[in-house]
């Protein structure tokens, strides 16, 4: 992608998944790399500062705010996100309180922390998973769908307000993509979910990277504000 080499990258929740094909994606493209995850992984695949961090803690969320003091920061991806699923019914403040936490509350935090780095440089992307639920809800996950409403919202507030400092501010919004957390959805559901999508097929951790690494590149220099559906064509119905 045009202009990422050298830039100073954060990505959360790199250590698999989407994350670890973002990771794997900047590398390539020769970023500089913060990345952060609960554990480090034991075989690093992709060079880059590690940083281990619990998103839901002062602490964690300190440990971010430190590297971005010493490195800097161009580029960041709060990828991190987690599910806590019940119904609606039998959901409990727990389990609505850890989702807000690391999906919502890590959100804003980081991209406060790194727009003031971005405001006094001048330049600066901030990119953020939403999902395809935030579009039309998921039965069972009324605390991940609000988060990923809330990211939408989120984004087109601070594409706002940071736009004139020089500073884009995106959504990703994912289909099903095979990850762990999908894997291990019962066989007889995942295929039905395989139907859903216009493209008949579940995606891949290497096609959210790629959506990352263009809306973090030059060549997407005049999108902000947008949530990019990456789905197979799920929410057309």
């Amino acid at each position: 992608m045009n202009g990422l080499r050298g830039k100073r990258v954060m990505i959360t929740g790199a250590a698999q998944g989407i994350g670890l094909a973002t990771a794997e994606r900047f590398a390539r493209e020769g970023a500089d790399l913060m990345l952060v995850d609960l554990e480090v992984p034991q075989t690093l695949t992709v060079e880059g500062h590690w940083i281990r961090a619990d998103l839901a803690t002062s602490e964690g969320l300190s440990a971010c705010r430190d590297a971005m003091e010493q490195k800097g920061i161009d580029v960041l991806i709060n990828n991190a996100g987690i599910t806590r699923d019940a119904q609606l019914l039998k959901m409990t403040r727990t389990e609505w309180d850890s989702v807000m936490a690391v999906n919502l509350t890590a959100v804003f935090e980081l991209s406060q922390m790194a727009a003031k780095h971005m405001v006094a440089q001048q330049f600066g992307v901030i990119l953020s998973a939403s999902s395809v639920v935030a579009h039309y809800g998921n039965f069972g996950q009324v605390n991940y769908a609000a988060t990923k409403a809330g990211i939408i919202a989120m984004t087109q507030t601070m594409a706002k307000e940071l736009g004139r400092h020089g500073v884009r501010v995106n959504a990703v919004a994912p289909g099903f993509i095979e990850t762990r957390m999908v894997q291990a959805i019962p066989a007889k559901v995942l295929d039905s979910i395989r139907q859903k999508p216009a493209l008949k097929c579940l995606g891949l951790p290497k096609d959210i990277a790629s959506a990352y690494a263009f809306l973090a590149s030059d060549d997407a220099r005049y999108i902000t504000g947008a949530t990019l559906n990456v789905d197979g064509g799920m929410v057309l119905g």
